[in-house]
């Protein structure tokens, strides 16, 4: 099955054809750095980062493109109000944006430009624009003239005309149209300010990503995506202007991601209910996130609450206790290095064949624009099955099951990779997620420690009173101990 898509220019699914075979220029519009993250913003990374490595699982060479805006009238108005330079604004958002980025396993892309490092290109592509008649000058802006772009309001399927009847876009007397939009702004007192033809200014929002986009992937390239939000006008409008100069395509196929709502409601910070990225990973680990925003197909909506995020903490146990308990199988006195399917039974070569589809079954749904609530339905089907072939060997670990037991982890392991889950050796996970319940809870992990530390030296001094006192403080605190011949265990209860 070829790799097939919905490409929202078409608003249908389309086999993927590059440009170039087995490569593949992506951009996808970053975020304006005036603020830290949320978890919107981290829906939209982590769609297209796993868009980014299933296409090079795939075996395409990506070339993946992510702009950050610098310049931007919420950096100039933080900027004013906190008294410093927009650039220390957005560096310290980019730095806030990358430290998020980082956490949640999204690989950097391989280009991150900036709005303020292009300025000459994208007064030569204003310039383009207004020798082609496409561009006009009123008192120092410049503005796009929609009516003169054939073909404006193709992505988002809006007709110019019916826009204009029922528009309640505030009127501007500079524009000639109210759905003219702002190529270059003249400066204002304390705003920043580069010099150009049509004096002292600044970029408007969209011509940048036209001008980062052709720059660093040509005139024409594969995939251009964002949040849904974009569709209009942002990505309308990098259409007009980018098409508006070269004559050709822009990009020949658009993803959008669809948003992230919270108990229903559109995220918003008049309603107050805006969680950023990291208020949210010092509660949960940064695959039980990636793993909530996934389990829904990249273009539905996902409901935000803590109900759904306890539920994706559930599933990520589930995965991480099914890929400990194989580990935990894997005993020194049982050899499966010269094993192979041949050698087994018929119950166990059964398993193994399910197993073994794993891989197929999520291409097939990988192929299936990128189906990941259907990959991830069919990594669950190996785990159930798992569970019960494991629960029926614990009695009698054979060469032969460890075998097929070794290949469901490493494939289990293969496929979460692509989705940026299972990273994590399971004790590690399990000890992190410990660690982060006991600091919800106002618990101090290194008292808990060394705690249980005096109590094994107590234990060894046979001061029993001692120790059973240790315990109990621990319990009232809500820490269970597990004891066993070699160490002790602790969890919260």
């Amino acid at each position: 099955m070829a790799l097939r898509f919905y490409n929202t220019m078409t608003r249908q699914k389309e086999d993927f054809k590059p440009i170039e075979d087995k490569k593949v220029g992506i951009y996808v519009c970053g975020i304006t750095a005036y603020d830290v993250c949320h978890i919107g913003h981290a829906r939209s990374a982590v769609v297209f980062d796993i868009i980014t490595r299933y296409l090079r699982y795939k075996g395409y060479n990506v070339i993946y493109v992510k702009n950050f805006t610098d310049v931007d009238d919420k950096i100039i108005k933080k900027a004013n109000a906190e008294g410093v330079s927009i650039s220390e604004i957005s560096e310290r958002y980019i730095k806030e944006h990358n430290e998020d980025m980082d956490s949640l396993g999204v690989a950097r892309p391989a280009m991150a430009p900036r709005a303020t490092e292009n300025i000459k290109g994208i007064i030569r592509h204003i310039t383009n624009l207004q020798a082609r008649g496409l561009a006009y000058v009123k008192e120092g802006d410049v503005y796009f003239s929609v009516e003169k772009f054939k073909g404006y309001g193709k992505l988002s399927r809006r007709n110019l005309e019916d826009m204009l009847a029922g528009s309640r876009v505030a009127v501007d007397e500079k524009k000639e149209n109210p759905f003219d939009f702002a190529l270059w702004k003249a400066s204002k007192e304390g705003e920043p300010w580069w010099n150009s033809p049509w004096g002292r200014g600044r970029p408007g929002w969209h011509i940048e990503c036209s001008v980062m986009s052709q720059r660093f992937l040509g005139d024409t390239f594969d995939i251009h995506g964002g949040g849904e939000d974009l569709i209009f006008p942002h990505h309308e409008n990098e259409i007009a202007q980018s098409e508006g100069v070269t004559g050709k395509t822009f990009a020949n196929y658009w993803i959008h991601n669809a948003f992230v709502r919270v108990d229903n409601e559109k995220m918003s910070k008049s309603l107050g209910n805006i969680f950023t990225i990291k208020e949210l990973l010092k509660r949960y680990h940064p695959e039980v996130l990636r793993f909530f925003m996934i389990q829904s197909h990249y273009r539905t909506s996902v409901d935000f609450s803590s109900e759904s995020l306890a539920e994706s903490k559930v599933g990520m146990e589930r995965f991480y206790t099914t890929l400990k308990n194989i580990k935990d199988a894997d005993v020194s006195d049982v050899d499966s290095s010269g094993i192979s399917e041949k050698d087994l039974s018929e119950k166990d070569e059964d398993v193994f064949g399910h197993v073994e589809a794993l891989p197929g079954r999520f291409v097939e749904a990988m192929d299936d624009d990128f189906n990941t609530a259907m990959a991830i339905g069919y990594i669950f089907d190996t785990v159930r099955l798992i569970n019960g072939y494991m629960a029926d060997s614990k009695t009698s670990m054979t060469a032969e099951k460890l075998f097929v037991l070794d290949t469901a982890q490493r494939y289990i392991k293969k496929t979460g990779k692509i989705l940026g889950l299972f990273l994590e050796d399971p004790d590690e996970y399990f000890r992190k997620d410990r660690d982060r319940e006991a600091e919800k809870r106002g618990l101090n992990v290194e008292e808990i420690e060394r705690l249980i530390s005096e109590r094994i030296q107590v234990r060894a001094a046979k001061d029993w009173q001692r120790a059973d006192e240790i315990r109990e403080t621990l319990a009232e605190r809500g820490v269970v101990l597990k004891d066993t011949p070699t160490t002790t265990t602790w969890k919260i209860g």
